[in-house]
């Protein structure tokens, strides 16, 4: 069961490029049902590499969805990444839950670059019973707290209360688990945003690897802008193939170009990201790669990483397994966002427990 509440949380992925609103419920039968969805834009520069550069228009931009959807909830759950935010998969000596909690701190300043009194920490641990060596595997994630703190501001200056923060890595990871059965081969989920790329390695379901690139689809925007000279808004048009009004509309030789360098450009970071990990593990190879994010759909790039990594490539849905009710949702509107809709559905997800 995902989760058990009598009231519905509000799951907010709130982007460079845009925001997403989310609700799910649950059925007595487990069955989960697409409530609420809905995104508004964001203008360049609102959010900067995780940080919050212009309040006033994300908080317009939350308003609008709150009022266009009539949501009555108060707790949200929404997610952070970037610089900001560190995750490690590390041994530590065995010891309970309370004791880890105890030593974190301590032990948590072997492993991230950050002041640990600047950093909200969470650890998860993976393996109790540890190794013969008496090492257990744990999850070690950091956020720098002053980033933290602006999410949690921004929240309340909107009328709601936070519940949760979570990784956009882990928010893609469980929507992913939701929507697909865990392989028993090592794969990727790569979310391709507007200025991060999460790159998150599961094995059996479970993260060994992740990494946020500084990098997204907003860079092919912008250079297509500058070599333009358009608006931002014509340029991602451009991007993703044009004016969808005009079916003759042909898309300059010079912009193609562009995108398609810049996509190599991306694909090569991802690429270099995954043999850094297989040089450092037990996997000799990956078996498939899901693509999700607003740049996953950029045209060439999935062909980019399929020939820069030798991998299978494969756009992710994450309302794959979510009961949609056609009658209120546009399923050809689905189906085009969906890929970006990855961490406002994980998000969703996340477990009553875990709150």
């Amino acid at each position: 069961m995902l989760w058990s509440r009598s009231k519905s949380i509000i799951a907010l992925d709130i982007g460079s490029s845009n925001v997403k609103l989310l609700e799910m419920d649950e059925t007595k039968e487990g069955q989960v049902n697409l409530v609420n969805f809905g995104m508004v834009d964001l203008p360049p520069e609102a959010i900067v590499d995780g940080s919050i550069m212009n309040t006033a228009a994300v908080v317009d931009a939350i308003t609008e969805l709150l009022q266009r959807h009539r949501v009555r909830g108060k707790e949200v759950v929404t997610s952070v990444s970037g610089h900001s935010v560190i995750i490690k998969r590390v041994n530590l000596p065995v010891m309970t839950e309370e004791e880890l909690e105890e030593s974190i701190q301590w032990e948590a300043e072997q492993y991230i670059p950050f002041d640990v009194s600047e950093v909200n920490i969470d650890v998860q641990i993976l393996d109790e019973t540890g190794d013969e060596a008496g090492q257990m595997e744990v999850v070690l994630v950091a956020a720098r707290k002053e980033m933290i703190n602006e999410y949690v501001s921004l929240i309340h200056e909107v009328g709601l209360t936070p519940a949760v923060i979570d990784v956009d890595a882990f928010a893609v990871a469980n929507a992913f688990e939701a929507n697909y059965d865990v392989p028993d081969e090592t794969i990727v989920l790569c979310n391709i945003g507007a200025s991060t790329v999460n790159i998150n390695v599961l094995r059996e379901g479970v993260t060994v690897f992740t990494r946020d690139l500084g990098m997204g689809g907003r860079q092919v925007t912008e250079e297509i802008q500058r070599t333009l000279n358009i608006s931002f808004e014509q340029a991602e048009s451009m991007k993703v193939g044009g004016d969808e009004r005009d079916a003759s509309a042909v898309v300059p030789e010079e912009i193609l170009q562009i995108v398609k360098s810049l996509s190599e450009s991306i694909a090569t970071e991802i690429q270099r990201s995954l043999d850094f990990y297989l040089s450092t593990s037990t996997d000799s190879a990956i078996g498939r790669m899901y693509l999700s994010g607003g740049g996953a759909r950029t045209p060439g790039l999935a062909s980019a990483i399929a020939s820069a990594t030798g991998i299978d490539i494969e756009l992710m849905d994450p309302f794959r397994r979510i009961n949609i009710d056609e009658r209120t949702f546009n399923p050809n509107f689905l189906e085009g966002v969906a890929p970006q809709a990855a961490v406002a559905v994980g998000l969703a997800l996340r477990k009553a427990a875990d709150r």
